[in-house]
Parts: structure tokens; sequence; C-alpha cells
């Protein structure tokens, strides 16, 4: 599968082959865990992943225009194969729960991967069982990519 990912945020910036890596270390085990959407569940017949990693101001206009909710989010996932994510958002985020903005961004882009597996988190009891897969596939990913020592720190 083809991953593009495309920088356009104004001042930030991450390491997009590192990002690109650890996606891919993150691909087959988000597709062996299908969520329960099956109607969503697109990732193992997309060809393609455009992931695009915008500002704030840039991910609220596509969060009011695309899903009539205003404001910035963390991610936004289509189902035809394009993750947006909020690199200010993940800044804020990575401060406020002590992780690293890169771990972060990388954490967007596997809930997004598991958005197009069938996973949804808008019930508390599904976003339970995502988050759980999520930080799951996370820490495989980055130990796949070398950054975690065997105890799992990094």
């Amino acid at each position: 599968m083809d991953i593009e990912i495309t920088a356009d945020h104004p001042t930030m910036t991450i390491d997009t082959a590192w990002l690109d890596a650890v996606l891919r270390a993150a691909l087959w085990d988000c597709m062996a865990a299908p969520g329960s959407h099956s109607d969503r569940q697109v990732l193992e017949n997309l060809d393609e992943l455009s992931i695009a990693l915008v500002d704030d101001p840039t991910i609220a206009k596509i969060h009011e225009d695309f899903m009539a909710i205003p404001g910035a989010t963390d991610v936004i996932t289509f189902d035809h194969g394009e993750i947006v994510i909020s690199l200010d958002t993940a800044a804020r985020y990575a401060e406020e729960f002590q992780s690293t903005f890169d771990h972060e961004v990388a954490r967007y882009g596997v809930h997004g991967l598991l958005h197009l597996n069938g996973h949804e988190d808008h019930d508390p009891a599904e976003r339970e069982v995502m988050h759980e897969i999520q930080e799951r596939i996370l820490e495989l990913a980055l130990a796949r990519v070398g950054l975690l020592d065997q105890d799992g720190q990094t």
C-alpha cells in the first residue's frame, strides 16, 4: 500500500520518513483488528493512504465542512483513505499527557487506520476498546522501528 504524507503545517514539522515507517509497522496489526462497524472496514481494500499534517485552523474548517462540528480536533478520517492530523493539537496533547510530539502524531495515525478498519469512538464503550487496541498497536509499531527498549520504555 502506498502511503503519501503531506506536511501542510506552516511552522511545525515532523520526520515524515519516521512517521511513514511507524504507520507501515502498524498497518498489518490494524488490519488484523477489525472493528464492529463492518460497513467502515475499508482499510484492506485501499491502494493508497493519504496523510495530511495540518494546523488547527485547517482541521477546524474540515471538521465544520464535512462533519458540521465546529472547532479543531486531533484527527479526521475519510473512508476513501485520507487521514488529516492536527500538529497543533498533537503538540498540546503530548504536553498534557506527558507523551512526545512524535508519538502523539503517530498515535493519531494509528487511530485513523483503526477508523478505516471499522472502529468508532463515539460510544464510550467502543472508545475504550479502540483506545486499548490503538495503544497496543502503537507500542508494537514503535518497537518495530526501534524506538522502545525491551522494557517498553522510550
